[in-house]
């Protein structure tokens, strides 16, 4: 795709890299097969390649109003137009990169300003979050179910094993997980342990920044990313094996810290670092692992379950197939494998943003994971966890609780 950008844009720091995406895009359109939002709407500009040619024009110093941030709201950064794309378009990044002009310059209205503010200062600090979470959890009773099912349920997480092995990876805890689902760190921690390594709590870990990232605010982001490389470097040169994240949305933000603080002198180097180390889940605990700890499992003895596969453990991590095979290892029945690979709708804040068109994507998920009759429905992101979890009729868990619980001689922790 030829591009000649504006002058400011081209001799800024996201000139040349913004310029090389745009060009190695071919206009072939097979991404636009694969776009859930394409699908749904049939709009050309609802769709990657009509996308790409906003953000171009965008780029190139055309002026661009709320028709070019409306569209661009509606993609759920997927990035299944990435797995599928023959030029290797990073096409995730590039919306990243303009973002953030997007946002100085076209003005939302006042009530969804803060709105997005509103977000960000809440769901990205865990002590907030928890805060909310709480309070809904204190009044659940007394609120109609429509708002009742926003409220994720209460668990014991159990106990988290003192670290004793000599391999360490450092936990990310998250925010919204941390509040809304401690039990996922802890159970991680306990089949980590089994396995022979220790996850270990670093103080003054925050956010991994994808929150404000996705949203725009990229100054944010990078605020969160130094903050945590800074808390767990010490333990870093002190030889710490990698840094471990059960969400596989955090992952993926992990992995992004390199181009995050490319241009940080003082930071390029250890982000770099820290995203060599990011460990999500799905490659901390994987099916070799387990069947060299577990003994022989009998297929199905754990139960029946379907496994909705996060958009970022797909595209972004590329790791597709890796929970499923540690799951039957563990004992697990999968009810189907196949049609699974389309967005939740979930997407981070975008289910609070674009609950119409999220909650079309979570109703035909749902429709096609209830073919098989599953006990439980497992994923591997917080995000999507919470986001089904509201429509579910059957309990809705991340995968490694499953195999924490399955665990041969494993007491489950009170409900």
């Amino acid at each position: 795709m030829r591009a000649i950008l504006a002058p400011e844009i081209a001799g800024s720091t996201i000139g040349p890299e913004a310029e090389a995406i745009l060009r190695s895009c071919v206009h072939c359109g097979f991404c636009n097969a694969v776009c859930p939002t394409y699908q749904i709407r049939g709009d050309e500009r609802d769709g990657p390649r009509g996308r790409i040619y906003l953000m171009k024009a965008m780029l190139e110093g055309e002026a661009v109003g709320e028709t070019t941030q409306r569209h661009l709201d509606r993609c759920l950064t997927c990035r299944a137009c990435e797995s599928t794309c023959p030029s290797g378009v990073r096409y995730a990044r590039l919306t990243e990169l303009v973002k953030p002009k997007l946002e100085r310059d076209v003005a939302r209205p006042a009530g969804k300003r803060l709105f997005r503010w509103l977000l960000r200062r809440v769901m990205s600090d865990a002590g907030r979050a928890g805060a909310l979470i709480g309070l809904g959890r204190a009044v659940r009773g007394l609120l109609p179910d429509r708002l009742a099912r926003w409220v994720p349920a209460s668990r014991d997480p159990g106990a988290w094993p003192e670290p004793r092995h000599a391999r360490r990876l450092l936990c990310l805890t998250g925010c919204v997980q941390a509040s809304a689902a401690p039990r996922i760190n802890a159970a991680a921690a306990r089949v980590l342990d089994r396995l022979g390594t220790s996850l270990v709590r670093v103080p003054g870990t925050v956010c991994c920044g994808a929150l404000p990232y996705h949203l725009g605010h990229a100054d944010e982001a990078r605020t969160f990313a130094r903050a945590n490389i800074d808390a767990w470097w010490p333990a870093i040169e002190a030889g710490a094996a990698g840094v471990f994240s059960a969400s596989s949305g955090c992952s993926a933000m992990l992995r992004d810290y390199a181009d995050l603080l490319a241009d940080d002198p003082h930071y390029c180097e250890r982000a770099a670092r820290v995203a060599e180390l990011a460990l999500d889940a799905s490659s901390a605990v994987t099916a070799a692992e387990l069947a060299a700890a577990l003994p022989s499992q009998t297929p199905g003895c754990a139960g029946r379950i379907a496994f909705q596969p996060p958009c970022t453990l797909q595209h972004a991590l590329r790791a597709p197939g890796r929970v499923e095979a540690a799951l039957e290892v563990a004992g697990f029945e999968l009810t189907q494998r196949a049609g699974l690979e389309s967005c939740c709708g979930s997407a981070g804040t975008y289910s609070l943003l674009q609950p119409e068109l999220a909650n079309e994507l979570r109703t035909r998920r749902l429709a096609h994971l209830a073919t098989g009759a599953p006990e439980a429905i497992a994923s591997a992101n917080i995000g999507c966890m919470l986001h089904l979890e509201r429509e579910s009729n059957v309990p809705v868990r991340h995968w490694i609780e499953l195999v924490d619980e399955a665990w041969p001689g494993r007491a489950r922790p009170s409900e």
